[in-house]
């Protein structure tokens, strides 16, 4: 079961800063992970890399093929984003608060601290040393809060903490020595600076302004006077000049000024003499700059938190610690839009390269919105779930996936791209239980809130309601397989209670059980209901025949989770001292067990006294699932591991680790005992710092209620765990609810390629050398078995149209799945429609029969090609429409004549 990981649902985004490469790809932070979203596709996914602890800041390069990620721990990772894949990895010394790529990518800034680093950008080309310090700055006081570069790659704005803005020149020639003087000091600002920015004058593209922004909202901007320096430049004297606000400070002139009046020379970034621009768009810390504005934009208490600043369109975007975010087109601060997306910080804005999308981020709400400033509309709204997701339900065609959470929410995803498509909020409490109907049309869901209700998935309404004489708390849920009754287990008053489909009206009440019904599941072939609780007994149930209890299992030890083999012919159930029990529901046997407990054995908690090995907490399963044959199982639990059994020989076939986020508690096995002191274990004192404003704020859920009972004991650290497990009905995915959000593991992702089917003949030089022979039908094959997209397109294209019948046959049938979503992707972007849809066509000729037969595994990439082609038919059905008006009036103007 080759299953690897495929997404992450419902984690919420916690706080760093998102970033928007080539126009459509948000790439935002979540946990330790990166998530991309499509904004045109609307499809998500999660790069399968994860850092040792939560993000804190990512740079993408210019080009969007690189991303450069920084954690808690100042551990860096070089990602190439189209093959999701590390590449290197970088760890500094010093606290990261911002990074950024040069515009020409060839250059990373870092501000470690007090200190300004200057990387080498890694490229394409092995090297046994991928990073390269070119030069640190350490002219801050005071620790560093964000960085710019300018548009040619030669200057670097800072803002630092100490209040003051600082303008550096970067030495990149083969002359290490840095003559260039101090940095260029910009002075006035009475708060701590949030961002700073060159503004480019829009006819000469050459940097004339820069834009500070601090946090108490103020603004300033920053030109220089270029008849000053025409007039310095002719009489001879070039000094250093005189930073804002300070007393006039003239320093002789500079050693490598020639004596020449009228032309200045000074050495290249390559050792070359480069002559200085007298119109004033070069050497910037050369120019005499001065304060030319400075603006406020709000009066209230209000902080500012996050800004961004689009060059072409000269525009400031800034949000606020109260929800408010601001556009501004500068340079005469004329205020666009004033509007509030929420009540909480805005911990992220930024633009997109076209600048008519802005990003907003609000981590306390786990929150990002995309907004197009034009039309006033939101092009992504998405907000995962806030605290821990309890449960999950497949539908029968494991196209959707249900959760229900602790922030009393349901939400319905698409499998396939990721995406939150309805949230129901009625519940008033933690929802604890769901189940989709054999309709695909109806969602069940249990709550603690002493309901449960019955969801219509095309009205997204809540049709029914059902109750209790009392109130209750209900844990578990399941249906039969008719649809027609409805059966719901209880926290507190022990017992199961049975509802009418149809009516809504309670039919029967289940009493027996001696605690808490935490599993309930109808069997798959007949009427029996099967519950486990607490009191170490598993009950069947008749319901239909009114029988009552019609068998009972008994345990040594707590039963704390249920479920049926699909063919209804074993009963699985797992107790509190690790073992998973099989049962025979037919001749009330117990078939074998499996002993789990060495296998869930997961880290050491902070709070623990004892190691992990010889700790007895968490060591049992809370959540199992068949797989769709009965071969295997999955059991998961208080642990960072799921294990997959065997059924028939009972052994352990994989265990998937859930996370390596060492800022959740319980992924280490051995603790660091130098984080233990006298007064407890480091990690559980609260030295959070509230004014701290930049980067990723500390575990924002560490602030609600830690306190109240049933709270978790380390005061918000979240503690790994799986709380519920459920595989696709076709058996080709499977989803864990664990602390860091739905994972989604599968069988149906791709390979980048196949490392056995290639050789040393299958080379991109090869399919160019079969093309430009004629050969198209080979260039496709061995673009096929490269996996690489922009090759299989190009041979797709080659091919006469003609020659596509024998094409089409021609290919194995391994690499369908792959052609068709080449296809898929070619008929949203490519206009020969014919073409495209002959190749379709073609291709269903040929491997009818064999995609018939294999319709589960190439079921996505047919849905993305049913999708193209239904998107095409409509925008040509609209135009064929508006046609056929435009010819009637033509034609009627045409007789009138």
């Amino acid at each position: 079961m080759n299953y690897r990981f495929q997404n992450l649902l419902g984690a919420p985004y916690r706080g760093g800063n998102a970033v928007v490469v080539n126009n459509t790809l948000l790439i935002s932070p979540v946990g330790n992970r990166v998530s991309v979203t499509d904004l045109l596709k609307s499809e998500t996914i999660t790069l399968p890399c994860q850092a040792s602890t939560n993000l804190r800041r990512i740079a993408a390069s210019p080009d969007g093929l690189f991303l450069f990620t920084v954690d808690e721990n100042n551990r860096c990772l070089f990602i190439n984003l189209p093959r999701r894949a590390v590449l290197h990895r970088l760890s500094i010394k010093y606290p990261v608060a911002d990074a950024k790529f040069s515009p020409d990518g060839r250059f990373i800034a870092v501000a470690a601290g007090k200190l300004l680093q200057i990387w080498r950008s890694p490229g394409f080309k092995k090297e046994f040393f991928p990073f390269e310090l070119i030069k640190t700055f350490a002219d801050c006081n005071d620790r560093i809060t964000s960085l710019n570069w300018s548009p040619d790659s030669d200057y670097l704005v800072v803002g630092s903490k100490d209040l003051t803005v600082r303008l550096f020149h970067l030495n990149k020639g083969k002359n290490k020595k840095n003559s260039y003087g101090k940095p260029y000091l910009f002075l006035g600002h009475r708060d701590v600076i949030v961002g700073a920015f060159f503004g480019v004058d829009k006819k000469t593209n050459a940097v004339t302004k820069v834009y500070t922004l601090s946090r108490d909202g103020a603004i300033f901007t920053w030109g220089y006077n270029i008849n000053d320096a025409k007039l310095e430049d002719m009489g001879g004297g070039f000094s250093e000049p005189d930073s804002p606000g300070t007393p006039m400070q003239r320093q002789g002139q500079n050693e490598e000024d020639g004596n020449d009046a009228n032309l200045r020379k000074r050495k290249g970034f390559d050792g070359e003499v480069d002559e200085l621009d007298e119109a004033g768009g070069r050497y910037l810390h050369k120019m005499k700059w001065e304060l030319l504005k400075k603006n406020l934009f709000m009066q209230a208490p209000a902080k500012l938190t996050a800004c961004d600043y689009h060059k072409g369109l000269d525009m400031v975007v800034v949000g606020f610690s109260n929800g408010v975010f601001a556009l501004y087109q500068m340079p005469d601060f004329v205020c666009i839009h004033l509007l509030s997306i929420s009540r909480e910080k805005i911990t992220t804005a930024v633009f997109n390269g076209l600048g008519n999308w802005l990003t907003f981020g609000c981590a306390k709400l786990g929150q990002l919105l995309v907004w197009e400033w034009k039309s006033e509309s939101y092009i992504l709204k998405q907000q995962g779930h806030y605290f821990d997701v309890n449960c999950l339900a497949y539908s029968q065609d494991s196209q959707l996936l249900a959760t229900g959470a602790d922030d009393n929410k349901i939400k319905v995803w698409t499998v396939s791209s990721g995406f939150c498509f309805v949230t129901f909020s009625e519940h008033t409490n933690a929802v604890t239980a769901l189940h989709f109907m054999a309709s695909n049309h109806c969602l069940l869901s249990a709550s603690l809130d002493g309901t449960v209700r019955a969801w219509d998935l095309f009205r997204y309404r809540n049709f029914r309601t059902f109750v209790t004489p009392t109130p209750k708390q209900f844990v578990s849920l399941a249906s039969d397989q008719s649809g027609e009754v409805i059966c719901a287990g209880t926290l507190d008053s022990f017992e199961i209670f049975v509802w009418s489909m149809k009516t809504g009206r309670l039919l029967d009440v289940l009493s027996g059980h001696e605690g808490p019904v935490h599993g309930l599941m109808f069997s798959p072939t007949n009427a029996i209901l099967a519950s486990s609780s607490w009191d170490k007994t598993v009950r069947l149930w008749d319901i239909f025949e009114g029988k009552g209890g019609v068998e009972k299992f008994d345990h040594t030890h707590d039963v704390l989770a249920l479920v049926y083999r699909p063919d209804g012919k074993q009963l699985a159930c797992s107790t509190l001292d690790g073992q998973i029990h099989f049962w025979d529901p037919l001749q009330g046997l117990e078939m074998f067990t499996i002993e789990g407990r060495r296998d869930i054995a997961g880290g050491r908690l902070m709070t623990d006294r004892r190691s992990a090995a010889n700790s007895s907490a968490g060591k049992c399963f809370t959540t199992l699932c068949y797989s769709a044959d009965g071969s295997y199982i999955l059991a998961g639990g208080s642990s960072k591991y799921i294990c997959m059994y065997d059924v028939a020989d009972q052994v352990l076939l994989r265990r998937f680790q859930i996370t390596h986020n060492l800022s959740l508690d319980g992924v280490l096995d051995f603790l660091n005992s130098k984080n233990m002191t006298e007064a407890g274990p480091l990690g559980l004192i609260d030295d959070y710092n509230s004014d701290t404003e930049e980067g990723v704020d500390k575990q924002t859920r560490d602030k609600l209620a830690y306190d109240l009972p049933g709270s978790m004991p380390n005061h918000g650290r979240p503690i790994v765990r799986t709380k519920c497990l459920r595989i696709a009905p076709t058996g080709r995915s499977w989803a864990a609810a664990t602390t860091e959000g739905v994972l989604l593991y599968s069988m149906d992702e791709s390979f980048i390629f196949d490392p056995t089917d290639l050789d040393m003949d299958v080379t991109p030089e090869a399919v160019d050398a079969a093309l430009k022979d004629g050969h198209p039908e080979r260039a496709l094959i061995l673009s096929l078995r490269l996996n690489e997209d922009t090759l299989i397109k190009k041979s797709i294209i080659a091919v006469a149209p003609a020659d596509i019948p024998a094409v089409a046959s021609s290919v194995p049938f391994r690499y369908l799945q792959r052609l068709v979503e080449a296809l898929s992707d070619l008929l949203e972007k490519c206009p020969h429609l014919e073409f495209l849809l002959r190749w379709c066509q073609e291709l269903c000729k040929a491997h009818g029969h064999s995609i018939q037969q294999n319709s589960r595994n190439l079921l996505p990439a047919l849905k993305s090609l049913q999708k193209a082609i239904t998107r095409l038919h409509q925008d040509l059905a609209d135009t064929c429409s508006s046609n056929e008006y435009m010819l009637r009036y033509l034609c009627s103007m045409g007789n009138k004549r």
